[in-house]
């Protein structure tokens, strides 16, 4: 038997001495599409290879790619623990030909790996190849000699693969392996092929043609190849083993698994979906994403959810999952090191959001138990599914797995329709931006000489007017110019684009922002005056103070991202940043605020570094010896095979293309302003330096002086004249609140008088204004306990707005509840509220409506008393 790691190691190698580069996994987030949810498969990292739009300095590749698939298009997170096969997170093996070799060598690697150097039987493999693919099918049956009686034609659902609906695309070969006669199922293309005897294993897809907007095909001039192969299900094939969850790395997991929920049955199925969620969710935290409401945040708080769940079912209340870790680092550590490096800031993710589940989790369960039931049929109302979202913070989701289990159907129609305005922002999230993307036309790439010098003089080579092609423009329209080369820096690493000129003798066009696809700069802005043609050669102009202001705020961001991992942890890592002219932005992860004395020396060592003043040092390398150098990757950069690895003395080394100070001491003057919490586990600074740091020093200081000036004191004093402003504020609301609550207790005391009693019941409803909130909750309570049994309801007006609270004595809220009380009440005054049985509150906008709200209290009592 081989193991899991075993096998991957073997993938590799066999393709490595048949001069295929290794290439490493790249992150689950895509770092070149921005439409896709997760990295979904091998081929994701080379789509610009096989578009043309990238450049290598191999054409051959392997790769072992770890892959999320849980939302989105692609999305298996609902059968996850009720198939064999399905993951949310699996190991895509892969290997790549970019315009190298094509269907015959691809299939003889493959045949050659299955049968020679895994000995796997032939004569359990199956092979499918597109209906008329006769070039593939004379080579599986004529040259590699398969048993026509194991092979079959399928038609394009299975069997031709494309990028999207235009572009590169082809016809695929599927190799199968036969789990034998005593597992149901039939071969690919039969009528029994939905079976589990015939298992996929292997996906050879030839890039042969380019579909055009038409539907037609047109051969590539250079065709290429792209295979995929899941670990997991060849470790279940080389293992002997039908399931993927009894190969030798889940079974670790697993054990493990049932070790920290207590449960000794090894074939239970919330087993299996933990022991696959801790491998997405562990990995995902390591490539950026954090538990969050929207986007890729919410899919891995759904997958963490999801596992506490099951861990919830099967009798573990406490914090478990997170303790999972390590037995994954064993597993996986060793082929994904930043497993080990990363393991305690994972283990602290999945801890605190573990955490923080526990309570929604027991409530919900409790919600979902009682909505269950009370219910007449096998279907939850949409309504009360939202309840469970919206009140109880409950996902549908989450809701739809127990109702799953337990034989029951959710009204999702009824969901969507009171949920309409969340799914439009999730909808809007789910874009990822991406309609802030250029989709032009355009290809090659723009030679930029931005680094060097902020003039240059280039041709104007392409002319763009609302995404039409033009042959020039008009003073007064805008446009997107691109140009043979050019200074102006394209946003790129969290950098603004630059702004500047590009002018004639008689033309001059204002570049308001510069932006990237692919290789190519554009130049978007309006020509001032003059006319603009394609062809013309321009001088092209960058703004120098704003390019230098924005230098320094970006030299200032490598700083404050070293000082941070110097005084908070290595934990920390970018998540996100803004670098303009006006300020920098940085996102970072931590799991609680920065304190103020933290955040002061994090400064001062920023401050430091540029007094020293080190010479701002840039090289060219390669990609794997700038990352052996210590030099530090940013999250979400997407890096060429060659790097720019930007130095500052010993203190800060990474890979960055963006636009530099020459001196550190060019900075001046580095100051934090804000700091501020923007997710789970994700930290925020705003920062300024230069010049516009200084104005921000004297801003604070002219605050400072105002403020002395309205306190009667000077600057050195001013925060003490202040706190005794506040500490005198404070006795004087606090002396304020007790005459309230006198007078509203001598209130209460003349209500009791207006006490009346109907079957049996005694009942007080009675308007109090000039009462706030905290003194009406009081007065409730004093009336109850007066009253020793009964119901009350008051009532009090301030500014147009109508505050209600109704309260029944312990002794009958099995007859009468006040959030039923107080829900039928806000109705009159044009509002809604809730709460407990013995006591629930509500609010209005209609003033006029009180005495009717009050009103309704005897009708609603005697409707009750004589349903009981």
């Amino acid at each position: 038997m081989k193991s899991s790691a075993e096998l991957r190691q073997a993938f590799l190698d066999f393709f490595a001495e048949r001069d295929h580069t290794p290439v490493e996994s790249s992150p689950l987030v895509p770092g070149n599409d921005p439409t896709l949810l997760f990295t979904n498969a091998g081929m994701v990292q080379f789509k610009d290879v096989f578009l043309g739009r990238e450049k290598r300095s191999y054409s051959r590749a392997v790769s072992s790619q770890r892959c999320v698939r849980a939302g989105g298009k692609h999305n298996d997170l609902e059968n996850v623990g009720y198939t064999a096969r399905h993951h949310t997170f699996f190991e895509m093996l892969g290997n790549f030909s970019f315009g190298d070799y094509f269907k015959r060598e691809a299939i003889g690697f493959a045949w050659e790996l299955l049968t020679k150097t895994l000995e796997m039987p032939a004569d359990r493999l199956w092979i499918t190849v597109y209906t008329d693919d006769d070039e593939a099918a004379r080579i599986w049956l004529d040259e590699i000699g398969a048993d026509p009686a194991r092979f079959s034609r399928c038609g394009e659902k299975d069997n031709f693969w494309s990028m999207g609906e235009t572009g590169p695309c082809g016809p695929c070969s599927e190799i199968f392996y036969d789990h034998g006669p005593e597992i149901p199922g039939g071969p690919p293309g039969s009528p029994d092929e939905d079976g589990d005897r015939y298992v996929e294993i292997w996906n050879l897809v030839f890039m042969q043609f380019d579909r055009d907007a038409n539907g037609e095909l047109h051969p590539l001039p250079r065709p290429s190849v792209d295979t995929g192969m899941g670990l997991e299900r060849l470790a279940a094939v080389m293992q002997d083993v039908h399931s993927n969850y009894e190969i030798d790395l889940f079974q670790a997991l697993i054990r493990a698994a049932s070790e920290v929920t207590g449960c000794a049955d090894l074939g239970n199925k919330s087993l299996r979906v933990i022991a696959d969620h801790i491998r997405s969710a562990a990995f995902l935290i390591i490539d950026g994403v954090t538990p969050g409401n929207e986007g890729r945040g919410y899919v891995q708080r759904r997958i963490i959810r999801r596992a506490i769940r099951h861990g919830y079912q099967l009798g573990q209340t406490a914090p478990f999952f997170w303790r999972l870790v390590e037995p994954l680092v064993e597993q996986m550590g060793d082929a994904y090191p930043e497993l080990r490096e990363r393991r305690a800031h994972v283990e602290r993710v999945l801890r605190t959001e573990e955490e923080r589940f526990a309570d929604t989790l027991e409530q919900g369960l409790r919600i979902f138990d009682e909505i269950a039931a009370q219910l007449e049929g096998t279907e939850i109302p949409g309504e009360a599914v939202f309840r469970l979202y919206d009140t109880y913070g409950f996902p549908a989701d989450l809701t739809a797995d127990i109702a799953r289990e337990r034989a029951l159907t959710l009204d999702m129609a009824g969901f969507e329709r009171a949920m309409s305005a969340q799914k439009e922002r999730a909808r809007a999230a789910s874009q990822f931006g991406a309609g802030a993307v250029i989709q032009l036309d355009i290809e090659g790439e723009t030679d930029f000489t931005g680094y060097e010098g902020l003039v240059d003089q280039a041709t104007v080579i392409i002319c763009y007017q609302d995404g039409e092609p033009q042959d020039h423009i008009k003073a007064g329209q805008e446009a997107l110019l691109v140009l043979d080369v050019t200074p102006f820096y394209a946003e790129s690493g969290g950098q603004v684009g630059d702004r500047g000129t590009l002018t004639t003798e008689t033309a001059r066009f204002e570049v308001q922002d510069t932006q990237k696809q692919g290789g190519v700069i554009c130049h978007i802005g309006r020509l001032l005056e003059g006319e603009l043609t394609v062809g013309d050669r321009v001088d092209a102009r960058v703004d120098r103070a704003r390019r230098r202001a924005i230098a320094l705020h970006h030299s200032a961001t490598h700083l404050l991202h070293a000082a941070l991992r110097q005084i908070l942890g290595d934990h920390v890592q970018q998540r996100g940043s803004l670098v303009g002219p006006e300020r920098l932005r940085f996102d970072f992860t931590h799991f609680e605020p920065v304190t103020r004395e933290q955040l002061r020396e994090i400064e001062r060592l920023v401050n430091r570094e540029v007094r020293e003043n080190h010479t701002v040092e840039t090289r060219i390398m390669g990609l794997e010896d700038a990352k052996a150098s210590g030099a530090m990757a940013l999250f979400g950069e997407k890096y060429a095979e060659q790097v720019r690895v930007l130095r500052m003395g010993d203190f800060s080394t990474e890979l960055c293309g963006g636009t530099h100070v020459r001196a550190v001491g060019d900075i001046g003057l580095f100051k934090i302003v804000s700091e501020t919490g923007i997710s789970a586990g994700v930290r925020r600074i705003e920062a300024v330096a230069g010049d516009v740091a200084l104005s921000w020093v004297e801003e604070e200081e002219e605050r400072l002086a105002r403020i002395a000036a309205l306190v009667k004191g000077a600057a050195t004093d001013a925060d003490d004249k202040v706190a005794s402003l506040v500490e005198r504020s404070r006795r004087l609301e606090k002396e304020l609140e007790q005459i309230k609550a006198k007078l509203a207790s001598a209130a209460g005391s003349e209500l009791t008088d207006a006490v009346i009693e109907i079957d049996g019941v005694k009942v007080l409803a009675a308007r109090l204004d000039g009462v706030d909130a905290k003194s009406l909750r009081d007065t409730l309570d004093q009336l109850k306990n007066k009253l020793g049994s009964g119901i009350v309801l008051l009532a009090t007006e301030s500014d147009g707005k109508v505050n209600l609270i109704a309260g029944v004595t312990k002794d009958l809220v099995a007859r009468f509840k006040a959030g039923d009380l107080v829900k039928a009440a806000a109705e009159k005054v044009g509002g809604r509220g809730g709460g407990r049985p013995d006591m629930a509150q509500a609010g209005g906008t209609d003033p006029a409506g009180i005495p009717a709200a009050l009103d309704l209290v005897g009708s609603w009592v005697k409707e009750r008393a004589s349903a009981a």
